[in-house]
């Protein structure tokens, strides 16, 4: 999708919507299949961030490249990404994205542009500005666009390809979604600046903060920065200020240590769950006379259904047989005894 013609065209408007609503329930559902047991392994909840990658997707084509990280579910789904497919993988089904192989923090499609996600904090970033390179290498328009957490932004790996792209004018978005934790520590306790986005000039290329929450803000930002990058004029650092409205990972709100020392305050949880992106994107809608209560009920219902069908075809889905565990993984497979 690539709503770039138009800020308030209602066609791209409601993409978004449906999208955001996507997201939501599809995390919403893994949180249940997680605490059931169903799905195996970690699961990071990106519910109340929806809109980063949401607003930031729509400002991309189809053919454009992203990476994303561990909290990865959203970004796939942003861009346009199957959601049977998803939940097959995250169950770890044979009709899943990587053939169950890959699991929550793992999805790929090359067809619409998603190169992948990685558990390793900020490893997705070179990959992103390799993208770049590749692009820019086949003089070719596309850009590359990487995802990546407030933690991140302190890794060797983010200031190393910050560089690089800045050095070779590369087409490469840096989208910083900053959800002002990185676990459990406030990224104001281990960053010397105000805002991620102050260390752009440092690399010679615009940084902007925006308002994570509202898809549109970030949609408006994020084009400017993919028409920089199309235009051959390199690489630019978007800073979405958002907050995740769950724990670092499912789970993690049984830890002692989390329950006796909560690093979040009541106030602060109350504000940023006050600014639900979906709400504010509803709400938009609404106020732009660009849909009715009865339409967005009826996207509702419909994302809802999507999602139910979703979860059932994961759960019909096989699980690899055991002859396949090294397709796909080995260009010549090592013999197991």
């Amino acid at each position: 999708m690539d709503g770039s013609n138009s800020l308030f065209d209602r066609e791209v408007l409601l993409t978004m919507m449906h999208r955001i609503m996507r997201i939501r329930y599809f995390e919403e559902a893994v949180l249940q299949l997680k605490a059931d047991g169903t799905i195996p392994g970690a699961a990071h909840s990106y519910i109340g961030e929806e809109a980063v990658a949401v607003g930031a997707c729509a400002a991309l084509r189809p053919d454009d490249w992203m990476t994303g990280n561990h909290r990865s579910h959203g970004h796939p789904i942003a861009k346009g990404g199957d959601v049977k497919r998803a939940m097959a993988e995250l169950l770890g089904k044979s009709t899943g994205y990587c053939k169950g192989k890959g699991g929550s923090m793992h999805l790929a499609d090359f067809s619409i542009g998603i190169l992948g996600e990685s558990g390793i904090l900020g490893s997705s970033i070179p990959v992103a500005v390799g993208a770049a390179l590749a692009c820019k290498q086949q003089h070719s328009d596309r850009v590359a666009m990487c995802f990546f957490g407030d933690g991140a932004s302190n890794q060797g790996a983010f200031h190393e390809s910050m560089n690089l792209a800045s050095i070779w004018s590369l087409p490469v978005i840096f989208l910083c979604e900053n959800n002002q934790y990185a676990q459990t520590t406030s990224y104001k306790k281990v960053i010397p600046t105000e805002n991620i986005a102050d260390r752009a000039p440092a690399y010679n290329m615009p940084g902007v903060v925006v308002d994570g929450q509202d898809a549109l803000a970030v949609y408006e930002a994020t084009s400017q920065a993919v028409l920089r990058a199309r235009n051959g004029d390199g690489p630019s650092l978007v800073e979405c200020l958002t907050y995740r409205y769950y724990e670092h990972s499912a789970g993690m709100e049984r830890v002692p240590g989390i329950l006796n020392n909560p690093y979040r305050s009541q106030e602060e949880m109350d504000y940023w769950k006050g600014r639900d992106p979906l709400k504010i994107h509803r709400q938009m809608l609404l106020d732009a006379d660009l849909a009715t209560n009865q339409e967005l009920e009826e996207i509702e219902q419909q994302e809802r259904e999507g999602i139910q069908i979703a979860i059932q075809f994961a759960h019909d889905s096989p699980y690899p047989a055991e002859s396949e565990l090294t397709e796909d993984m080995f260009a010549e497979p090592i013999e197991i005894d």
